[in-house]
């Protein structure tokens, strides 16, 4: 069985989306990068909601950009192989291969997919990953902790559901950046 991890940076006071600006720096490190795409490169489908989707269709095309760096045109090539399925009520169509579109969230079928997928899965974005939070479905949180307190947006965990983790692995990024991954019970 596959397992589901929700992964993504994240402030120092808890926000996968600040109110105003960005999370801060980290992203746009070539260490940071290169640890992010060998961690997720077994990756075997994502599921996003629209907004996130949209974020990262880049990646359907980064390999062309000029003078790409091979770690970037790599995390591109790993994109790119997984399968994506977009969570929307709104999107019209997709712009990348191997996405598609389902209209709302059900915890059901995700099992399914957990339970019939030899790789494992993603979900990516704070409201998406709520759903699958409350769910009971999330097997691993994956951290990416910033310097920068945002004071406000959309909380990397959601409120009203317990978690009891257990901390699997841990590591300081030369630019303070933090990684954190936890399991459930």
């Amino acid at each position: 069985m596959a397992k589901l991890i929700y992964s993504m940076f994240t402030s120092l006071d808890g926000y996968a989306e600040a109110a105003e600006g960005d999370l801060g720096s980290g992203a746009e490190d070539e260490e940071v990068h290169t640890f992010i795409g060998d961690t997720f490169r077994h990756l075997g489908t994502y599921l996003y909601g629209r907004r996130m989707y949209e974020t990262m269709v880049f990646w359907e095309t980064a390999h062309a950009l000029p003078d790409v760096p091979p770690y970037i045109a790599q995390y591109a090539r790993d994109w790119q192989a997984a399968e994506k399925v977009v969570y929307s009520t709104t999107l019209e169509s997709v712009s990348s291969a191997k996405t598609r579109i389902e209209r709302s969230f059900d915890p059901d079928a995700v099992r399914r997919l957990k339970a019939e997928s030899d790789h494992d899965l993603s979900v990516d974005g704070p409201t998406l990953a709520a759903h699958a939070i409350a769910a009971g479905l999330v097997d691993e949180y994956h951290l990416f902790i910033t310097t920068s307190v945002v004071g406000g947006g959309k909380r990397f965990f959601p409120d009203g559901v317990r978690l009891d983790l257990d901390l699997v692995e841990q590591r300081a990024f030369e630019n303070g950046l933090l990684y954190v991954r936890y399991q459930t019970r």
